[in-house]
């Protein structure tokens, strides 16, 4: 379902979609609520709570765990960039030793799992290099 206004949690719901059809069911997807959007100090109060429970800023939109790996999956609309927070999140789990991907599109999920090892019931198209 595509909402107007939305792009990043129209891709959201799509990937997870596909990442459902293609991943072993045992691997997990977990999508981390990590920011409250509501205005204002309820809002405010909101997220102070969220990061006293550890809520870190910058986490992944998308974590995905199977078959001993975990990937990390940052979803952005087209025009969307990152935040000094996400790619701070990014250097860290890649010095780690962790996967992580920026996604724009269904083919992005798909091939970063295919660059990460992770085995699917898909194939990916071929990729562009990133820009």
């Amino acid at each position: 379902m595509m909402r107007r206004g939305t792009p990043e949690a129209d891709l959201q719901r799509a990937v997870l979609q596909a990442l459902r059809i293609a991943l072993p069911r045992t691997a997990i997807i977990h999508h981390c609520a990590n920011e409250v959007t509501e205005a204002g100090p309820r809002g405010a109060k909101r997220q102070a709570i969220l990061v006293g429970m550890g809520v870190h800023a910058g986490f992944a939109d998308l974590m995905v765990i199977c078959d001993s790996r975990v990937l990390f999956l940052e979803l952005k609309a087209p025009k969307g960039r990152l935040r000094p927070e996400q790619e701070a999140f990014r250097d860290a789990v890649q010095a780690q030793g962790f996967g992580w991907a920026l996604v724009r599109s269904l083919d992005d999920a798909l091939g970063a799992l295919a660059d990460h090892g992770f085995t699917t019931r898909i194939a990916p198209s071929p990729r562009r290099p990133a820009p």
